[in-house]
């Protein structure tokens, strides 16, 4: 059984527990994780006993070597009404109950597809059965984020051993990260890199600037890349000379966090106590209102997916779930530090995917 056969299966079992007879999934990240589809239009029909990739003619060809183990059926561009009338055809004047992810399908879209059905079929919100499936990564999917992780190491490597980072604008970095990325390897980088320095980095989310990177401060680089659709995601915080002892203090805080929080992951642990083992140790140091955001989250074919580590986070850490750990202090108009490795749940700990230092490093 190959692993796109074995997530349908897994997909139709949770199914049958809602009582939802198919699910109509048209969230892309998902078509592809379900049967392999890359393209731009494609939707599935999956229940306990159906496997069904709907596409249009531009996407036929690429169908036959991508999609794997569903019958697949060329429509119109628009593809809510060749399911429509499918389903008239397969279970026309059958009580249907079809599952839709609310999520992410529009209104209209919604509008559309519920004129377009038969009155015997129910529409279900159904969003989070494949996100839920998708948490849980099995060793192809392993591989590819380690690939992706081990690539943004390089990118590390090169920034610190070669190219520097004072006297450059953030700007440039990120665009030479983003060349350098697939010059070794990547499809893409996961997401635009940050590069911010001193007060920018005081932003968690942090547009790079045209600004000449000084020397004397921090700078938060935050980058992952992409292989085979996984993807990867790290920061470290760098210096560009001597700190003042105030950044230097927060540093070692952030470091100190971010190791109490890897140390917390582990098969069973809760989402929020593992955010709790980093948040208390910042909350002492009285630094606990410049650190806001959760300490993780999951990382898969998006860079943000399930599970989350917040303190509003729900249930536990499964194993084979790939998380984030990034607690970090963000000094409004001074500087900020985040650090955060990539590591994957196992029964008694985790493995750290991240091969970087977390020793403060000037570069």
């Amino acid at each position: 059984m190959t692993a796109f056969e074995q997530r349908a299966q897994q997909l139709g079992a949770l199914l049958e527990e809602k009582e939802i007879d198919l699910l109509l999934v048209s969230n892309l990240v998902n078509v592809r994780y379900l049967c392999g589809f890359t393209g731009t239009n494609g939707l599935c029909l999956v229940g306990p006993d159906q496997r069904t990739f709907v596409t249009d003619f531009r996407y036929v060809e690429r169908s036959k070597s991508e999609v794997i183990g569903y019958e697949t059926l060329q429509g119109r561009q628009d593809l809510l009404g060749d399911v429509a009338e499918l389903l008239k055809q397969r279970y026309g004047g059958q009580a249907l109950r079809l599952g839709f992810e609310d999520a992410t399908m529009s209104v209209a879209s919604h509008a559309k597809l519920s004129k377009l059905l038969p009155d015997d079929v129910e529409l279900v919100p159904a969003s989070g059965r494949v996100e839920q499936l998708r948490a849980v990564k099995d060793e192809q999917e392993l591989d590819a984020i380690r690939r992706a992780t081990a690539i943004a190491d390089d990118l590390y490597r090169w920034l610190v051993e070669s190219h520097g980072l004072a006297g450059h604008t953030e700007a440039a970095i990120v665009r030479g990260l983003e060349r350098r990325a697939q010059d070794i390897g990547a499809e893409a980088v996961s997401f635009p890199p940050i590069v911010a320095a001193a007060e920018n980095g005081a932003l968690p989310h942090a547009q790079a600037r045209n600004v000449e990177i000084p020397r004397g401060t921090l700078v938060v680089v935050d980058l992952g890349c992409r292989i085979d659709g996984y993807c990867s995601d790290c920061t470290r915080t760098f210096a560009t000379g001597p700190l003042a002892d105030d950044a230097k203090e927060i540093y070692e805080l952030v470091r100190a966090a971010q190791a109490a929080a890897v140390a917390a992951v582990r098969e069973g642990a809760e989402c929020k106590a593992v955010d709790a083992a980093a948040r208390e140790l910042i909350e002492q140091a009285g630094k606990g209102e410049l650190f806001q955001h959760g300490t993780g989250h999951g990382v898969g074919l998006e860079v943000h997916e399930r599970p989350g580590l917040a303190p509003s986070a729900e249930g536990s850490l499964e194993s084979r779930n790939v998380v984030t750990v990034e607690p970090g202090v963000y000094a409004p108009g001074s500087f900020g530090v985040r650090i955060e490795d990539l590591v994957v749940v196992r029964e008694d700990g985790c493995e750290v995917l991240t091969g970087i230092s977390r020793e403060l490093t000037e570069v």
